[in-house]
């Protein structure tokens, strides 16, 4: 009550009823550190109030009507002579209110804080968790199921894979001198569409035909078909597909094992166009050499000055060996044909 000291002295004149039935008596009020004082006129208290439980009966008319919280047949009333006191009493009364709990408000930021944390939890932490019980519970079956429909939608726009009969059987002897580490991926031909090479979900790997038609050596698309395996192994393939296509998705796949068609046609769509994530060299490098696939005509491939691959070159581990051979010249003669003529 100290930051209205300029009320502390003053005194007026009121009608005091102690209750419902009595009769008003004048009486004089005084305002004390936290309380109001009630007296006659031979300045005899006949009671107090405390400043904090002070309501008004009629807030913005006259005479002001003034009772203790709990019980409002005790009344004190001050005329419109009387205005200093009725506005000390009203900004004690207000400045006591600014001081007091608000259990209301505190309900309300404490319930907007709750909902921040739950959005937030929605936004930043769900999706992530999501996909990554995902990518630990969705069984290989439904992974290969995926990325079959998948390159269905794909192939809408490329064009069937190619498929002829000796080239296909030259592709399945590559892919076995090339597996993943979980075995033989599906390598995939197809005549049109997708950026050189790029794999799906289930251990699919698409491979652009003019990686197998305009090189005279298999190391080329054996080099892309080792980077492909090897962003399959820095970031798993299904994950990748529900970080695209969301949380609804990631769910969905989880409650109910399926994808919706809807959400496939657009990541087919994305993939098309995605350009790939970059590997680093010294991962490159030890995976040419643990798949024993020269890293140069690969390098060349991807700049064919050299320019930008010069570390990879330079890193060759087949420098000045040759590795086992990735094709008979006659299976890679056979797989440059798989698309027919």
């Amino acid at each position: 009550m100290t930051a209205l000291k300029e009320y502390d002295r003053i005194e007026a004149t009121a009608l005091w009823r102690p209750t419902p039935d009595a009769q008003r008596r004048e009486v004089i009020l005084s305002i004390g550190e936290s309380t109001l004082t009630i007296a006659d006129n031979n300045d005899r208290a006949l009671g107090h109030w405390f400043l904090p439980a002070v309501e008004r009966a009629n807030p913005g008319h006259l005479p002001a009507v003034f009772y203790p919280d709990g019980d409002s047949g005790e009344t004190l009333e001050l005329s419109e002579n009387e205005q200093q006191m009725i506005d000390a009493i009203e900004k004690l009364r207000a400045a006591i209110d600014r001081g007091k709990p608000h259990p209301g408000r505190l309900r309300l930021v404490v319930s907007l804080a709750v909902v921040a944390a739950v959005v937030a939890m929605v936004v930043f932490w769900l999706p992530g968790a999501a996909r990554d019980h995902a990518a630990r519970v969705v069984p290989d079956v439904a992974r290969k199921e995926i990325g079959s429909a998948l390159l269905t939608r794909i192939t809408r726009v490329s064009g069937l894979p190619c498929a002829e009969a000796e080239g296909v059987k030259a592709l399945r002897k590559l892919a076995a001198r090339l597996p993943s580490p979980k075995g033989a991926a599906r390598l995939v031909v197809l005549p049109a569409g997708v950026q050189e090479a790029s794999h799906l979900p289930g251990g699919i790997i698409l491979l652009n035909r003019a990686l197998i038609e305009d090189f005279e050596e298999p190391d080329v698309v054996a080099g892309y078909i080792v980077a492909e395996h090897l962003r399959a192994q820095l970031s798993d393939p299904l994950k990748d597909f529900l970080a695209q296509t969301g949380l609804i998705a990631t769910l969905r796949l989880l409650t109910t094992g399926h994808v919706a068609p809807a959400t496939l046609d657009a990541y087919a769509e994305h993939q098309l166009v995605a350009k790939p994530v970059a590997v680093p060299v010294q991962t490159l490098v030890a995976g040419l050499k643990a798949w024993s696939v020269r890293a140069r005509p690969y390098a060349y491939a991807l700049d064919i000055t050299g320019e930008t691959t010069l570390e990879l070159i330079e890193a060759d581990p087949f420098a000045n060996t040759a590795p086992e051979p990735l094709l008979s010249d006659n299976n890679w003669q056979r797989l440059q044909s798989i698309c027919g003529s």
